[in-house]
């Protein structure tokens, strides 16, 4: 077990946050088999039923050491959000073992522990055209249509982020930022629980992602990508499982495996810079963990 610089309460709630590939899961496998718990999924794309492997979702032997929930609990054709994953978690932290919450979506943390605007779902057809703007015009485009006082506060690089801004600006006709003003007290306060933070040198988790994303394919994230393909649709949420769009175009035809291999390798080593970028300014109250 990782040595933690501190003792865990047995019966505080748990937060565990970090990048792709930095040992979340373990960790919060570890805790639970030796206190007791529930581990809780917070992250964004391990919801969908249609991608386990590829997502890195609990394997089914883990699940059966230690009860687990809010995992693959969401059909990978529907759409979900933050506010859904707070309405879903709601329950389980009302009754049932401890919670132990673990992922890397960092937004869902903190809607958790600093309350989250409750906004108005967004339509399908307002979502379906800012898909079709990020695939045909890339994200300065939907950047353009936001609001100045939504624009100091995302994260621009990240176009999931960006793109939810756009759809509340055009279905609401209010920005993010405004609604994020009217934001409600939270659920889970960072003070009642105790919140780790897994921080990692980019040298040794790009070696880790490097040998997950292979390991992945030799569990049949290919064949996962196959069964995928029969209905494939790149503007649903779950499509944005990363490794996806390069697999899919592999069996498409369109690029050798070695290449889509390679790219969903970078696309993952991306996705954990930025994650980090959040952690560093969103949860600078949170117990640090170096991971090594």
């Amino acid at each position: 077990m990782i040595d933690l610089p501190f003792d865990i309460p047995p019966h505080r709630p748990i937060l565990i946050a970090g990048p792709t590939a930095s040992g979340k899961s373990e960790l919060a496998l570890e805790i639970a088999c030796a206190q007791g718990g529930r581990i809780i999924n917070a992250d964004a794309l391990q919801v969908f039923d249609n991608w386990r492997i590829l997502t890195a979702r609990p394997t089914p032997e883990d699940e059966a050491r230690a009860p687990h929930a809010l995992y693959g609990h969401i059909s990978g054709q529907a759409e979900y959000s933050a506010g859904q994953w707070l309405r879903d978690l709601r329950p389980l932290l009302d009754e049932g073992p401890r919670p132990i919450i673990v992922g890397g979506t960092g937004l869902y943390f903190t809607g958790l522990t600093h309350g989250l605007a409750e906004i108005p779902p967004t339509p399908a057809e307002i979502r379906a055209g800012a898909g079709r703007i990020l695939h045909d015009e890339g994200l300065q485009s939907l950047l353009k249509g936001l609001d100045q006082a939504t624009l100091a506060r995302i994260d621009r690089q990240n176009p999931m982020r960006v793109q939810r801004a756009w759809e509340v600006l055009q279905s609401t006709g209010r920005g993010l930022a405004e609604w994020q003003d009217e934001t409600p007290p939270p659920i889970l306060p960072l003070e009642d629980c105790t919140a780790l933070l897994l921080e990692a040198d980019p040298t040794w988790l790009n070696a880790r992602i490097t040998r997950r994303f292979a390991m992945m394919l030799a569990q049949g994230a290919l064949e996962e990508a196959r069964a995928n393909a029969v209905d494939w649709d790149p503007a649903r949420l779950s499509a944005k499982a990363i490794g996806a769009v390069e697999l899919m175009a592999f069996i498409h035809g369109e690029i050798p495996l070695e290449k889509a291999q390679e790219a969903a390798t970078i696309a993952t080593r991306q996705y954990a810079k930025r994650q980090r970028s959040w952690f560093r300014a969103k949860m600078q109250d949170w117990h640090k963990l170096k991971m090594a």
